[in-house]
């Protein structure tokens, strides 16, 4: 059936387990449950549709601007978590409904006000999954545009449907703690290495579409970036081996997220820290143009362009 037109019961049990991403243990039980657990996680990934999936554009110019939309819809994401205290795993969430989306539905070129919309609606739905208190509508602040509480409402059943209400999503998150025992030491296994391998997650998020790479490949990659930014290839993939002797893994696409992640903390180290990304939606804009969905937002007739 098409996802457009089919409505169901959301399931809204998370897969990752409750801890924080900055705990440093597992919730205990055998090993072997561990390793299982872990491969269904794994082969459930291998069975989506969602992983290797890219928005197909019209041209050049088309793709050149939803590069630069989501790179201001990642500013907008998780400055505002930090306005609203959310947890960096709720933003991150939120960026993979907003890659997943993006990677199904086709927004015309020059539509910020809908890029806009659908961060909102993004970051609600996040926030609801992985919140234990979630503000109202009217505390999403969008820059130059003032959505009401319906068109966000609106916007969050497309995203829902367009998703087909799984937002139970695996993330590189529910990997670390169970990878970083087996390819590092385990004597060395602390949260300075945890917070190290969380941080690559997320500027890795910020950098490449999350559908581009399959969450086990990211959480492996950031895991031997985290212990050793000078692996070999040898060296990588006799890690890798010894996870593979429990798993079905890529290694071909684990070592290009390794130098890909590599690349991206090189040139985040050679940035200064006075540097910021530029955003175009300028919040010095004094004009709110108020949308009522009705009138200015054709998302009524829910379709496959915006």
């Amino acid at each position: 059936m098409d996802p457009d037109t089919r409505f169901s019961l959301p399931s809204l049990l998370c897969e990752e387990d409750e801890s924080s991403l900055q705990e440093t243990k597992l919730v205990s039980s055998p090993k072997s449950e561990d390793d299982l657990y872990i491969r269904s996680l794994i082969e459930t990934e291998s069975k989506s549709n969602d992983y290797g999936c890219v928005c197909v554009c019209d041209d050049d110019n088309s793709r050149n601007w939803l590069k630069c939309a989501r790179l201001d819809a990642v500013n907008w994401i998780f400055s505002t978590r930090e306005i609203l205290g959310f947890q960096f795993r709720t933003a991150y969430l939120c960026l993979t409904y907003f890659d997943r989306f993006i990677s199904r539905r086709f927004i015309d070129n020059g539509k910020d006000w809908a890029i806009q919309l659908l961060c909102i609606a993004c970051l609600s739905l996040a926030a609801k999954m992985e919140e234990l208190m979630v503000p109202s509508l009217s505390h999403y602040k969008a820059q130059g545009y003032n959505f009401e509480s319906s068109v966000i409402q609106r916007m969050e059943l497309m995203v829902l449907t367009t998703l087909e209400w799984k937002m139970s999503c695996i993330t590189p998150f529910s990997y670390l703690h169970h990878f970083l025992p087996k390819i590092n030491d385990e004597r060395d296994y602390d949260g300075f290495l945890v917070s190290k391998a969380i941080d690559l997650i997320l500027d890795f998020s910020k950098d490449v579409n999350s559908m581009d790479h399959r969450p086990s490949v990211v959480a492996i990659a950031s895991v031997l970036l985290a212990c050793d930014d000078q692996l070999t290839r040898n060296t990588m993939e006799f890690k890798i081996g010894v996870l593979s002797s429990f798993y079905s893994l890529e290694k071909e696409h684990i070592h290009s997220c390794y130098n890909l992640l590599k690349e991206i903390q090189t040139k985040k180290n050679n940035t200064p820290c006075s540097i910021s990304l530029t955003t175009h939606w300028s919040p010095s804009s004094t004009v709110k143009r108020k949308l009522r969905f009705e009138q200015s937002c054709p998302l009524q007739k829910i379709s496959r362009r915006l």
